[in-house]
């Protein structure tokens, strides 16, 4: 498999100010990753920039590859990546059903709308995939009617729907209460352990679970620190990178800071 993302030497402006400064970047498939930030660091804007709703300025020193290839159809390239966000949560937050939140995928939407006409393919596929979550009673539940955990585990089947080849969470814990925040990180580490390359991004380090190798730090737009978990996790970078004295405590594979 060509390696997941490939960037050479991306900025992205982002209204006045460049949101990522000459990013150079390689994420194999399959791999399991975290980039690691405060708030306003560009980590969302990595995550527009690789589903193209952002793009890097065009430069001759400059390269972006997504599976091996520099241009995509949209649409296309949306089948081979399953986004779980907060923008993607606010724009489904309406009468649809966990059904037709799930269906929505294959068309790049946030519900069913009168010209789009899911086949009996389509419907297997999203029941399967909310039975996968074991979520499959809420296929005829309005999203408005979920709770924010169940809300957020139909998202990830809707995800998981078209069967993509990376998983991307964009700070998957928000609104979530502490029991919900339990489930999401058990099934996000579940589907780790199935070989689904796992994009996690995120300001909180207690979000990167056990499966997770790499972690990649950054601030004000460009990367502080990248390498494998145990060496990138200490005191003296979480410190650095958040601006603040951080202790961390380690537990079971996962890392605790107060």
């Amino acid at each position: 498999m060509p390696p997941l993302l490939e960037l050479e030497n991306v900025t992205v402006i982002r209204g006045d100010r460049a949101a990522l400064q000459n990013i150079s970047l390689r994420i194999e498939s399959g791999e399991h990753v975290c980039i690691l930030g405060p708030n306003g660091c560009g980590k969302s804007t990595l995550i527009k920039t690789i589903t193209r709703e952002c793009y890097a300025l065009a430069r001759g020193n400059s390269s972006m590859r997504i599976l091996g290839r520099e241009r995509w159809d949209i649409f296309e390239l949306r089948g081979h990546l399953g986004i779980v966000s907060p923008d993607l949560l606010s724009s489904c937050t309406t009468d649809s059903t966990g059904r037709d939140v799930v269906l929505s995928g294959f068309f790049s939407s946030t519900r069913i709308f009168p010209h789009q006409h899911p086949d009996a393919e389509h419907v297997a596929r999203a029941q399967a995939a909310l039975q996968r979550l074991k979520i499959g009673h809420l296929a005829d539940r309005p999203l408005l009617h979920m709770s924010s955990g169940e809300a957020k585990r139909t998202l990830i089947a809707r995800a998981l729907a078209h069967q993509p080849d990376a998983l991307l969470f964009d700070e998957p814990s928000n609104a979530l209460d502490i029991a919900a925040q339990f489930e999401l990180h058990e099934t996000m580490g579940e589907l780790a352990r199935s070989g689904l390359a796992i994009l996690l991004v995120t300001h909180h380090v207690n979000e990167i679970i056990p499966e997770i190798d790499r972690v990649i730090m950054l601030r004000e737009g460009k990367i502080l620190i990248d390498g494998p978990k145990q060496d990138v996790l200490t005191e003296d970078n979480l410190s650095r990178l958040f601006g603040v004295e951080v202790r961390i405590h380690q537990r079971q594979g996962s890392f605790y800071i107060y």
